[in-house]
C-alpha cells in the first residue's frame, strides 16, 4: 500500500471509531476486508489512527472538522507531511483536497494541546504537572517506548540483549531499574526472538518495574489480588524466588497466567474469589486496581475519550471496596501494595488518605508517583502496613 492508501484507510477506520465503534474493533473490520494489506501495512494504519487519538483536537484544528478526512489532514499538517501528497484522488487514495481545505488553518503555532485531553480533565492533569502542565501534555503526543523486563530467574540483561541484538533487535539497558531493557528499534519482532519465547524477557513498562522493585517484598506469601494477565505476578516471583497466588474478580482475565508462569519458571497458584477465606491471610497482598489509565494514554489513547466523570465516580468506588475487601487478607504487620496507573489525585493520594481514615492503626509506610516525565508511563503505588 502507497502512504496515501494507508492514509484512506486510516480515515474509514477513523470514521468508524467516530460511529461509535472501539478502535481496535474498527480496525480489524477493516483489515478483514483488506486482504491485500500486509502486517507492516496494518501496522501503518494503526499507527496513523493512534498518532490521530493522542491529538484528535489538534488534528481537528488544522483539518477544519471531526471526520477521518479532517482528522488525517490535520495529522499530515502537525507531521509537517505534505497533504497534497496523500490526498491525491489516485485509486485506493483519499480524494484530491478542495479548495476551502487547502485554505484551512495550516498554522501549527495555532495548536492547543489542551484540545488533546478531554476539557474536564484538564484541571486534573494540572494538578499532577505543577508548573509542567505543558511538557506532560507534549509527553502525552508521543508514543510510549517499548520496555522489556528481563526475568532474573532465566536470564541476565547482557544474555537478554545479545540475544535481541542476533535476531535484530537493538535495546540498552535503562539504569532506572536492574530488569529493564528499552527496545530502541525492532519492537514489533520481539515476540518471535527465542529470549521471548524461552521466558526470558516479558513486555512490561518502566514505570511498572520500578514500582514493584521499590517494594521490600516479605518472604512470607504473597497474593496477587486483582492479577489480570499477571505481569505484576511473574515480575515479583522472579525478583523474590517465591510461589505467589494469584487472584481475579474476573478469573477469564487470568486465563494466560498458566502458560505464561510456565514459560518464566514462575509457580503460581490462582486462586478463585470463593476460596479466599480459605486461603489464610498474607504477609503481603498487591491491589493493582482498576482505574482511569490516565497513565497510559500514550500506549492507549482512546480510552481518554471513553473515560466520563460517572465512570471515574464508579472507579473511585470501586477502588474503595477493593482496599477494603483486601485488607482482610493481610496478616498483621502485613503489607498492602496499592497500585494504578492514574494521574489522577482522587485515585492515588485521596485513596490512600480515605483508606487511613477508615482502618484505625494501618499507616503508609511509602506513597510515588512516576508520570511520563519521569518515566514511561504513569504509575502510582503506595505501601500500606497492617496493624
Amino acid at each position: 500500500m502507497t502512504p496515501a492508501a494507508r492514509a484512506a484507510a486510516a480515515i474509514a477506520v477513523l470514521d468508524d471509531w467516530q460511529a461509535g465503534k472501539p478502535a481496535e474493533q474498527a480496525l480489524t473490520n477493516w483489515a478483514r476486508g483488506a486482504r491485500y494489506a500486509g502486517s507492516k501495512d496494518r501496522a501503518a494504519v494503526r499507527d496513523l489512527v493512534y498518532d490521530v487519538l493522542r491529538a484528535r483536537g489538534s488534528c481537528a484544528r488544522l483539518g477544519g472538522g471531526s471526520d477521518g478526512r479532517a482528522l488525517i489532514l490535520g495529522l499530515t499538517r502537525l507531521q509537517d507531511i505534505d497533504p497534497e501528497g496523500i490526498f491525491t484522488g489516485d485509486a485506493y487514495s483519499a480524494a484530491v483536497l478542495r479548495p476551502d481545505e487547502l485554505a484551512g488553518c495550516a498554522d501549527r503555532a495555532l495548536v492547543n494541546p489542551q484540545d488533546d485531553v478531554p476539557a474536564w480533565l484538564v484541571d486534573r492533569l494540572a494538578q499532577r504537572a505543577g508548573g509542567d502542565l505543558a511538557k506532560l501534555l507534549a509527553a502525552l503526543h508521543d508514543r510510549a517506548p517499548l520496555y522489556l523486563r528481563v526475568n532474573t530467574l532465566k536470564a541476565t540483561r547482557e544474555a537478554c540483549l545479545a540475544d535481541l541484538a542476533a535476531h535484530g533487535i537493538t535495546a540498552i539497558a535503562d539504569p532506572r531499574a536492574a530488569t529493564a531493557l528499552e527496545v530502541t528499534s525492532g519492537a514489533r519482532q520481539v515476540k518471535s526472538t527465542p529470549a521471548y519465547r524461552d521466558g526470558w524477557i516479558e513486555p512490561q513498562d518502566l514505570s511498572v518495574q520500578r514500582a514493584v522493585l521499590a517494594v521490600d517484598w516479605p518472604k512470607g506469601p504473597i497474593l496477587d489480588y486483582c492479577a489480570g494477565g499477571g505481569g505484576k505476578t511473574l515480575a515479583i516471583a522472579a525478583l523474590t524466588g517465591l510461589r505467589l497466588t494469584a487472584h481475579d474478580a474476573a478469573p477469564g482475565r487470568m486465563a494466560d497466567l498458566p502458560i505464561r508462569a510456565a514459560r518464566a519458571g514462575a509457580v503460581i497458584d490462582l486462586c478463585r474469589t470463593e476460596d479466599l477465606p480459605r486461603a489464610g491471610r498474607f504477609a503481603a497482598v498487591l491491589c493493582d486496581v482498576p482505574c482511569s489509565g490516565s497513565g497510559t494514554w500514550r500506549r492507549d489513547p482512546e480510552a481518554k475519550w471513553r473515560l466520563t466523570p460517572a465512570r471515574l465516580a464508579e472507579l473511585v468506588e470501586l477502588q474503595s471496596d477493593i482496599l477494603d475487601h483486601a485488607a482482610k487478607l493481610v496478616r498483621p504487620d502485613g503489607q498492602l501494595v496499592y497500585m494504578t496507573c492514574s494521574l489522577f489525585h482522587e485515585e492515588n493520594e485521596a485513596q490512600i488518605t480515605a483508606f487511613l481514615a477508615r482502618h484505625q492503626g494501618w499507616r503508609c509506610d511509602a506513597q510515588a508517583i512516576e508520570t511520563p516525565l519521569s518515566a514511561s508511563d504513569g504509575f502510582f503505588h503506595a505501601i500500606l502496613r497492617a496493624p
